[in-house]
């Protein structure tokens, strides 16, 4: 039986995808065009931005995207059609997708992603896509905010493989490093995406050897030159660090020097600075002091407002799970049908999607992002002078004479994956440059300023219209 990660990705969606995928054929209206396009209604975890990430990973998934011998019996045992399991078959995501960079700074209420292709194709796509991209991107964000409250030196690692909700914790790690993360205990993500890996002991090294002291000279002499020791397991300051300090002064009589210490539990603002005493008093200011358990960006903070002496953080299953919001709630909504634009109309007004195959620029004031413009695809921006929002025509500003740059670009052509970075460490370093760019309001942790996403007043109109002629039924 092939492993999860082995499998071809065609079962990787929900069931509706594939009952809606045979209508479609059985009704001759499998070769249409549509246009659909991701986006996402609300900011994630009271954030002013996103981290746009999992493209990569989604790219690579839609090449592999078919249907095997052992698919398509799955498929024939659930009733699905000979006619349609024989073009399932031969099956290849033959459109194109057009996306930001992995990296870049996105907002709410914007066509981040835009896929083109018949409705088949693309309606077949739809849960894996949302899939690889809301979570990455919860990830890397959540990550990123861990970034930002990190003093000068200062480095995180996730440490949440034994808490991710299943083979989930894989992508979590790669969003993490994407987010800001040096790298994950996670061994085989580090495989799979290069990461740095890095990991010391349990509690469990010691209990099973039994005395601190002598635990911790067996670990030294197995690793002499990379020797984290864990000093809390009896007790912190009166026998764990006492012993540690023993063993950095063996280890500088052989030529080494003792790594870090790690503290997993314990008030730790009030640990690190007794512990740094402690080893300053020794000669032992080279030694880092690790801390893990239960950490976020709220807890760090908080930690670097009462003086700890931390150098390094495991983040676990706060990062990996977003545990104070676990979702993003991305969404993926045909914009146009053969031809001819499309939305979606609710009761509740922020859910009316806009119509339309849409470009998505951003504009720029005095070197930071100032606006992002949403105009349809035959639009010039620069004979854009105003955007709207898109509910209330007095809500508008003027663009004109302002910088602008585009945010999406091909990203597969006719099915084929344009080359894109692949290297998390690398998307990384584009987010920091990202994120200079934003402003310091929309990255405060309480209340941050809204960004503003408007649209151009022709799409301002054509939304306007199609919900006019819905309404009225005609």
């Amino acid at each position: 039986m092939d492993s999860l990660l082995t499998k071809p990705y065609g079962l990787y969606t929900d069931y509706y995808e594939l009952t809606m995928a045979q209508a479609y054929y059985l009704q001759d209206l499998h070769k249409k065009n549509a246009v659909f396009d991701y986006f996402f209604r609300r900011m994630p975890c009271q954030s002013g931005y996103v981290i746009f990430a999992g493209l990569a990973d989604l790219l690579e998934a839609v090449k592999n995207f078919r249907y095997t011998d052992n698919e398509l019996a799955f498929l024939r045992k659930k009733g699905f059609k000979s006619e349609f399991l024989e073009f399932l078959k031969e099956f290849r995501f033959s459109g194109d997708i057009y996306a930001p960079k992995e990296g870049e700074v996105i907002f709410n209420n914007e066509p981040v992603v835009t896929v083109k292709g018949n409705i088949l194709e693309v309606q077949l796509i739809e849960t894996l896509l949302l899939n690889f991209l809301n979570f990455q991107s919860l990830i890397a964000t959540r990550a990123s905010r861990i970034e930002s409250v990190l003093q000068e030196g200062k480095t995180f690692v996730d440490f949440g493989l034994r808490r991710a909700q299943g083979l989930a914790g894989i992508h979590a790690s790669r969003a993490a490093v994407i987010g800001g993360a040096t790298g994950t205990s996670n061994t085989l993500a580090g495989e799979i995406y290069k990461l740095a890996v890095f990991g010391t002991m349990a509690h469990s090294w010691i209990q099973a050897i039994g005395d601190e002291l002598d635990a911790f000279r067996k670990y030294a002499a197995v690793y002499p030159d990379n020797a984290v020791l864990l000093i809390d397991t009896y007790d912190t300051l009166h026998s764990g660090l006492p012993h540690a300090i023993i063993v950095a002064k063996e280890l500088e009589e052989k030529g080494y020097r003792l790594k870090g210490v790690r503290i997993d539990s314990g008030d730790m603002a009030y640990l690190s600075r007794k512990v740094r005493e402690a080893l300053n008093a020794e000669g032992l200011d080279y030694v880092k002091i690790i801390s893990s358990n239960s950490l976020d960006e709220y807890i760090i903070r908080s930690l670097n407002l009462q003086g700890a002496r931390i150098d390094a953080y495991g983040v676990g299953t706060k990062l990996v799970t977003s545990y104070q919001c676990p979702a993003l709630d991305g969404v993926f909504k045909l914009a146009v049908f053969d031809g001819e634009p499309r939305l979606k109309i609710s009761e509740d007004v922020a859910k009316i999607s806009l119509p339309g195959e849409k470009q998505l620029w951003r504009v720029y004031d005095n070197g930071l992002f100032y606006r992002d413009a949403i105009i349809l695809s035959d639009e010039n921006i620069e004979e854009v002078d105003v955007i709207y929002h898109p509910d209330y025509e007095f809500k508008n500003t003027r663009i004109t004479g302002l910088r602008k740059e585009k945010i999406k670009h091909a990203v597969m052509k006719s099915g084929k994956p344009e080359p894109v970075e692949t290297d998390s460490y690398a998307i990384s370093e584009f987010r920091r440059q990202r994120l200079s760019r934003l402003s310091s309001e929309s990255k405060r942790f309480e209340n941050p300023h809204i960004y503003k996403v408007g649209v151009s007043r022709k799409l301002f109109e054509l939304r306007k219209n199609l919900i006019k002629k819905y309404l009225n039924g005609s």
